[in-house]
């Protein structure tokens, strides 16, 4: 074999390369056992106590959390995030709607009423002291869906200017069951409530109403009842231009096919909008009804914290979890009426400030700006995080991605790491390749048509573009009993999401399954500062073109 002699200079060069990926991939294993137990129970313990009040947005709750998470980003040695502050202010607005009792329904054989909160529920997003629907036509428009990339426009040669849509909820895959149809029985964006009533404002109609099914929706009509006559939080987008319905909300499924049976028809035509092609029509009816509004303009707080890359600092990675939960509120069975949101979200907040300690403390920096954000109104709407994604702080084309916590695993160790949003984009894979350096395998979500990767803070950077990723925990549990994971899972669902007793435990608490997880989101970061490339969206994916144009 022919030797081949390197010059001293490219001999240093290798040498210098094979030095610089030791330090790297000693900085995985350094940074990762910085993390702690200790810590993180601490943490959780604190912003889950009743000294935090629950964390509400607007209270005192909301200033002592604030308060605490700068002290540790400035513990923690990470910069001001938002130039020379740790603060982003969210201005928001409170919208208390109260919708009259009826809605008229006039037809060619008769007018007749629906009742409000049994047969639908509407609220509206625009802060005018009164919305109302005088006479308005009604127009189906089978899942009001304008996709693309599957070759779909419900509205196409439909005109709903100034007219109210009536709209399927999920999209044409998940009522058809047909698994080449969108993405099957997986919600994309286009079957989310949220995007219907998007679609149907930029469409220029006057209202839009969803008709409720429960599996299609995946949650019974009574959640949707929540929101009669009710207060909701939006961004105050006072000086922007922005399309929004006069009047949006839910009908059930029996009040729609008295609509339809008005009209002359029947549940037929729901079916014939799951085919390709199919046209949506006016329905001959006309609603009336009214909504009084009241307003309230407040400001709430994204915390920022960031390391600043040391090649690349333009570039950046974010960690995202929320800080809000649900304040004072009704007292439970027990009495207590304070909702400390210890697993949603302080285990998340938390789990930022171990990953901020785990790259601070790491002996090679981040080559790309790392930056923790601590996001406002997840509870409301996932407003922080929207506010955020409209007002970037640093640049999105520039952001190779979202990191996003939403509660930890909270019952030990697991084989697996759940996915939520399956073939979204490159993190998955990502995500694949920390799990298994750490002998574990990634899951997915046993439910795809529920649409959860559209109800996290993570979510609204996909929206832009962001390639972004969001996990649940395993069910698989080392230690424990088959199903033992999932039945824990299942136990919080039924007993302690959203109620009081979310509460922080100590004894009962395993965090090594937290910290397990930890160690993957901070082998993910560690893969993408030390990338030739970004990540990006997968063939099929909803956002895969909004990241293509940037």
């Amino acid at each position: 074999m022919k030797k081949i002699l390197l010059p001293f200079g490219a001999l240093a060069m290798i040498a210098s390369a094979c030095s610089n990926n030791d330090k790297k991939a000693t900085a995985v294993d350094d940074g990762a056992a910085a993390m702690s137990a200790d810590s993180l129970s601490k943490n959780i313990g604190i912003l889950a106590s009743d000294d935090f009040m629950g964390r509400k947005p607007f209270t005192e709750g909301e200033t002592r959390t604030v308060e605490y998470l700068k002290e540790k980003y400035i513990g923690a040695g990470l910069e001001p995030g938002n130039g020379g502050s740790y603060i982003q202010e969210v201005p928001m607005v409170s919208i208390s709607t109260k919708a009259a009792p009826a809605m008229k329904v006039s037809s060619p054989t008769g007018d007749f009423s629906l009742k409000g909160f049994d047969d639908y529920v509407i609220w509206t997003d625009r802060t005018e002291a009164e919305q109302k629907l005088d006479a308005a036509d009604l127009v189906y428009a089978g899942y009001g869906v304008v996709a693309p990339e599957y070759n779909w426009n419900d509205y196409a040669g439909l005109d709903v200017k100034g007219k109210v849509v009536l709209v399927r909820v999920n999209d044409p895959g998940f009522h058809s069951k047909t698994a080449s149809l969108f993405k099957g029985d997986t919600m994309t964006y286009y079957g989310r409530w949220t995007y219907k009533f998007e679609e149907a404002a930029r469409q220029g109609a006057r209202g839009c109403l969803i008709i409720h099914d429960e599996a299609g929706s995946s949650y019974p009509f009574s959640v949707v009842q929540n929101n009669w006559n009710g207060t909701r939080l939006r961004l105050d987008n006072r000086g922007k231009t922005e399309a929004l319905c006069d009047v949006i909300g839910w009908l059930t499924t029996p009040a729609a096919n008295k609509l339809l049976a008005a009209a002359g028809k029947d549940s037929t035509l729901l079916a014939m909008s799951d085919k390709a092609g199919f046209k949506g029509e006016s329905l001959g009816l006309k609603l009336t009804t009214t909504i009084d509004v009241s307003t309230v303009y407040k400001k709430s707080t994204n915390v920022i914290g960031r390391i600043t890359g040391s090649k690349h600092p333009d570039e950046v990675i974010i960690y995202t979890a929320h800080w809000d939960h649900l304040g004072i509120g009704k007292p439970d069975e027990t009495g207590d009426s304070i909702y400390n949101g210890a697993l949603d979200n302080a285990s998340g907040t938390a789990g930022l400030l171990e990953l901020a300690r785990a790259f601070k403390k790491s002996s090679y920096p981040p080559e790309r700006t790392i930056v923790f954000l601590a996001v406002t109104a997840e509870e409301q709407g996932l407003w922080g995080s929207a506010y955020y994604a409209q007002n970037p702080v640093y640049p999105l084309d520039k952001t190779l991605a979202d990191i996003n916590m939403d509660g930890l695993p909270w019952y030990g160790k697991t084989k697996d790491i759940i996915v939520i949003g399956r073939g979204q984009n490159d993190l998955e894979d990502y995500l694949k390749e920390a799990a298994a350096s750490e002998g574990r395998v990634v899951a997915f979500e046993a439910k795809p048509q529920a649409g959860f990767y559209y109800r996290s803070d993570h979510f609204n950077f996909a929206k832009v573009g962001v390639p972004a990723i969001f996990t649940s925990a395993g069910t698989e549990v080392i230690d424990g009993a088959d199903g033992a994971g999932k039945a824990a899972e299942e136990e919080y669902n039924e007993k302690h999401y959203h109620r009081p007793s979310d509460q922080y435990n100590p004894a009962a608490w395993k965090l090594d399954g937290a910290l397990s997880d930890l160690t993957l989101f901070y082998k993910i970061g560690r893969k993408l500062d030390a990338a030739t490339t970004f990540p990006g969206w997968k063939t099929g994916s909803e956002f895969k073109a909004i990241r293509e144009k940037k």
